[in-house]
């Protein structure tokens, strides 16, 4: 029986795209079903303690900064620092994504995911503007037209806000979190103690 990751995501989280690549491979390698969650975070750090990015301090943001520009050249991922259109209005993607999740299963939404995280944080897209969600779609083989209008159907705003309750229950609190049964794998720096886990079920 396959073990099951739920992965729980902001597409807006530069952290997430850094380990995106890496856990899909992962994930696959050892034959693991991925559950996929683009949740609202900002909902999230309200309910655990967290702060949004322009309320940290400046010296934690300053950091961030140096930290994402250590794991760029580490992961040799060509990441901007500070991408043009960061931070993005991610609803419509996440809704997006949930629709696709819902129609299509857990695989297309997570490779429409990851290809919106890619799109804002290497290319410099605007990854809220509904014509450039409907190109990144059409990029992975969907058909982004018919897609973006499922994704304003009010019920994928409910289902996001659902996860985000239930990530809190299982005690998320930042992105991205691989999530095994109890066992939270927090920050793409946590995706070889995942893979340790992974080796030992």
């Amino acid at each position: 029986m396959a073990l099951v990751i739920d992965y729980f995501l902001s597409l807006n989280s530069p952290w997430t795209h850094l380990g995106a690549a890496r856990f899909a491979a992962l994930a696959a390698q050892n034959g693991a079903e991925v559950r996929l969650f683009p949740v609202d975070f900002g909902a999230i750090f309200a309910a655990t303690g967290g702060l949004p990015l322009p309320k940290r301090s400046p010296q934690r943001q300053a950091y961030r900064l140096q930290e994402l520009a250590r794991w760029r050249d580490h992961l040799g991922i060509p990441i901007h620092i500070q991408p043009r259109h960061f931070p993005a209005n991610e609803a419509l993607a996440a809704q997006a994504v949930i629709a696709l999740r819902e129609s299509e299963g857990h695989g297309p939404a997570m490779a429409l995911a990851h290809r919106v995280l890619k799109a804002l944080w290497e290319e410099e897209r605007d990854t809220a503007d509904p014509a450039t969600l409907a190109a990144l779609a059409g990029e992975i083989g969907v058909d982004g037209p018919a897609l973006l209008e499922r994704a304003r159907d009010p019920r994928w705003a409910e289902t996001r806000a659902r996860d985000s309750e239930a990530a809190i229950a299982r005690g998320v609190f930042g992105a991205p979190s691989y999530v095994i049964g109890e066992e939270i794998f927090w920050g793409q720096d946590r995706i070889d103690a995942l893979a340790r886990r992974l080796q030992t079920r």
